[in-house]
């Protein structure tokens, strides 16, 4: 999932950022609302982390910039305030979600996760293909029974290609949803993960490169190429 945290206070933000990639998720930073409205144009995000008391453009103009832009992307708003008033306020204006500062950083995943879900079409617990099952709620793979230990990058990047359900997807999109802004798109990360993510689910490889396009894991369903 792709996640894009925008808050004034440069180790808080760095903090947060770092908590979430360890949970394997792809974090881009704001330090003001005029860049988090920048990024958030460019890139579709999953779910926004929002302070509230910006300056500059404010997370609440901020929070109405996103939803008036038809995007699927959750919102969740931080602040220190945490007045009922206030909180009744932030969800008023269209924030999926209020959190007050400081929280618990194992509450702040659980919320963003669920947010997450809401913010993309309903997979199934499992994700499979042939012997290979995936657990996105677990971050377990196994194949034939066998657990296969992945990094973050290579199990993302089978997640994204099994909720595919056998269409193709672009490297730029495994970029996008895999990593963050500062992967470079003009070196060979996502190839080399592809490649390392064969060796380690092994014999009958179960996906496919499709020259000129991205990659694919065929499902019984999808049309051969």
């Amino acid at each position: 999932m792709r996640i894009l945290v925008v808050e004034d206070e440069v180790p808080l933000a760095d903090a947060i950022a770092r908590g979430l990639r360890r949970e394997g998720m792809a974090v881009d930073v704001a330090y003001d609302g005029e860049t988090g409205h920048e990024k958030s144009t460019v890139t579709r995000y999953d779910v926004v982390v929002l302070d509230r008391d910006l300056p500059g453009m404010s997370g609440d103009e901020l929070c109405k910039e996103i939803l008036s832009s038809g995007a699927l992307t959750r919102v969740m708003m931080l602040t220190a305030s945490a007045g009922v008033d206030d909180r009744v306020a932030g969800l008023s204006l269209g924030a999926d979600d209020y959190l007050a500062k400081p929280f618990a950083f194992p509450e702040l995943v659980a919320r963003v996760r669920a947010l997450a879900r809401r913010a993309t079409p309903a997979t199934p617990p499992l994700l499979t293909a042939r012997d290979v099952e995936l657990d996105p709620a677990r971050r377990t793979v196994r194949r034939a029974g066998r657990p296969v230990e992945l990094t973050r990058k290579e199990f993302g990047v089978l997640e994204v290609l099994l909720a595919a359900k056998g269409s193709v997807v672009s490297s730029e999109e495994l970029l996008e949803r895999v990593w963050d802004e500062n992967a470079d798109p003009f070196t060979t990360t996502v190839r080399v993960t592809v490649m390392t993510l064969r060796k380690k689910l092994g014999e009958p490889g179960i996906i496919d490169t499709v020259v000129g396009s991205g990659y694919r894991v065929p499902t019984a369903g999808s049309a051969e190429l």
